[in-house]
Order: structure tokens, then C-alpha cells, then sequence
């Protein structure tokens, strides 16, 4: 088993305390080599990229890492020297819940015991289709099994199913469930804002809705755009604090045709071509996932690095996505 770096020994404590205080949470990417097996050379540069860019903490191991596509034994490996690098400086976060509730119940006792995460972000089960108690109780269980603070992740355009508002509420009372990353619609996510508890952390996890989110009253964004744009996501969130609404909008006004450009193609794949051409080591994504097309992937670069939004009309209005 990998040794992960002890934030007992050097002093260090992750914690909803400091969980609270990210606004921007990077959804980070898995480098692979060519050859599909992880590029651990490539974490630090990639790493120290977020850091100087406004990641206020990273998620492991979630929709964006490929996930599906890791077995355990490489995500805690990927968790060690992900620890390494990080060396206490952002709050991680580790993703950790499957469809299967016994699955997801021994994996999050593994990462608690192996140590150095603020909490563990766990899916609403996919492909089965739990009902509203079945969701309920598969949360209620995993939260029962550790002391790794829990966020849901609720995406319905990925397991079918939503978590509705009043069952996602039933949660928030779990002293051991402190959040979510809501991925349904803003009435959705002001309803949750407006009854959690006080403690209980909203962050919306679309890039795209970011400014309406902060508006209302998230927490923050657990995000993919953060590993491109993430000056302009800290820029527009500053706006908002500081009640210049009028500036914040103009930054979401450009910052649209980028995120529609990220989610152009099945993610990550545009963001890890974009990680690419910026001369980092993303590499490329997994199956079943495939690279977008060299043209398309051209046009992407072209809106989210150098803003040219007369790329391609279907780039900037997201018309391109076929599959997502």
C-alpha cells in the first residue's frame, strides 16, 4: 500500500474549518502516459500550475480524474503523491463512493485510515436507480462507517437519478455529511441554500453557473475550468464579494464561450488538450473516453487560451456535443 505523507506528524489538519474557506475547488485531472497507465512525473508541474492559479483546494479521484476508470490500488497511489506534492498547502479532497454502498463503504474506511483528506466526495449511485430512500440510506451508511466527512456529488445527467432537495436536506442533518456539489438547476440549489443547515457547504459543480451560484449564496465551485481560467474565475468571485456585480458579469460574459468550449466534448478530454498545448503532461484520456478531434481540439485551445471566440460558432455555443 502506498505510505501517504502524515499531516499528524508534519503538523498539518484537514478540516471543514478549512474546507469552508475554498471557492475554488479543481476537479483534477489523472495524467496518463500514452500507454494509459498514470503519469506520476507530470503531477508536480501540473500541480504547482492550480496552486498559482487560485485552487483554493483539489478533488481527487472524481468525474474529471476518469474515475471509472481507476482501481483503488491506483487512486490511493495516486493520493500519496498527490499528498507529497501539496505538502498541506490546500485542503484535499477525495473522491470515493461507487454504486455499490458496501463498495464505497470500505473504500472510504480505507482513505480515512490512510489520512491528510478534509473529506471524501461520494456520487449519487449510478445505473441502478436507487429511489429517494435508497439514496438516502446509501448516504446514511457510508457517513455511518467513517469519520471522513462526506460531500454528495449529485449529477442526474450522469447516474440518471437526482437527489432531490428534501432528501439532500435529510442528509445535511448527518453530523458526518457536510456537503454537496449540486449539479441539477439554481432554483434547486437556492432551495438548498436557503433551508441547510448552517454548516452545511453548497458548491455548484458547473463551471457555467458559477456567477449565478456565488450570487445566491454557494460555498463555491468544484470545477474543471479552474485548471485553465482560473485567474478569471478568482477575478470574478473577488466582483461579487466586493458587490461590483456589474464587472463580475462581464468576466461571466467572456467566461461562457470558454466553459462551453471544456464541455465541447465528453470531459476531460477538451481541458487535457488544452493542459497539452499549454506544455503540461495531461496526456490522454482513457477508454472509453477518446481525445476531441485534432481540428476541433484546435478551435477549443483557440477560445479558452487565447479568446478568439470566432473560432467555430458550434465551439462557442456548445452546439458540438454530440455525447455529453
Amino acid at each position: 500500500m502506498p505510505q501517504p505523507l502524515s499531516y499528524i506528524e508534519k503538523g498539518f489538519s484537514m478540516s471543514y474549518n478549512d474546507l469552508k474557506d475554498c471557492k475554488i475547488i479543481t476537479a483534477f485531472i489523472t495524467p496518463f502516459h500514452e500507454d494509459g497507465t498514470i503519469n506520476f512525473d507530470a503531477l508536480p508541474a501540473l500541480i504547482e500550475h492550480l496552486l498559482a492559479h487560485h485552487t483554493d483546494g483539489i478533488l481527487l479521484a472524481g468525474t474529471t480524474a476518469e474515475s471509472p476508470t481507476l482501481t483503488h490500488d491506483e487512486e490511493l497511489e495516486l493520493f500519496a503523491a498527490v499528498q507529497k506534492i501539496v505538502n498541506g498547502r490546500v485542503p484535499l479532497i477525495a473522491g470515493v463512493g461507487t454504486n455499490e454502498t458496501r463498495d464505497s463503504i470500505e473504500f472510504v474506511k480505507e482513505v480515512d485510515a490512510f489520512g491528510g483528506f478534509a473529506a471524501g466526495l461520494a456520487i449519487v449511485p449510478y445505473y441502478n436507480k436507487p429511489s429517494q430512500e435508497g439514496m438516502y440510506q446509501h448516504f446514511k451508511a457510508i457517513a455511518d462507517a467513517s469519520n471522513l466527512p462526506i460531500i454528495i456529488y449529485n449529477i442526474p445527467g450522469r447516474v440518471v437519478v437526482e437527489m432531490t432537495p428534501e432528501t439532500m436536506l435529510r442528509l445535511a442533518e448527518h453530523p458526518n455529511i457536510i456537503g454537496v456539489k449540486e449539479c441539477t438547476t439554481l432554483a434547486n440549489m437556492a432551495y438548498l441554500i436557503e433551508h441547510k443547515p448552517e454548516e452545511f457547504l453548497v458548491y455548484t459543480g458547473e463551471d457555467g453557473d458559477a456567477f449565478h451560484a456565488m450570487n445566491l449564496g454557494a460555498d463555491g465551485v468544484i470545477s474543471v475550468a479552474s485548471h485553465t481560467n482560473g485567474d478569471e474565475m478568482h477575478e470574478m468571485f473577488q466582483a461579487i464579494e466586493h458587490n461590483d456585480i456589474k464587472k463580475a458579469a462581464a468576466i461571466q460574459r467572456q467566461f461562457i464561450p470558454k466553459v462551453n468550449a471544456l464541455f465541447s466534448y465528453p470531459s476531460p478530454a477538451p481541458v487535457k488538450a488544452v493542459l497539452n498545448y499549454m506544455g503540461f503532461e495531461a496526456g490522454p484520456t482513457r477508454l472509453p473516453l477518446v481525445p476531441a478531434p485534432a481540428e476541433d481540439a484546435k478551435r477549443i485551445i483557440k477560445v479558452v487560451v487565447d479568446g478568439d471566440y470566432h473560432a467555430t460558432k458550434e465551439i462557442i455555443t456548445g452546439v458540438l456535443r454530440p455525447d455529453y
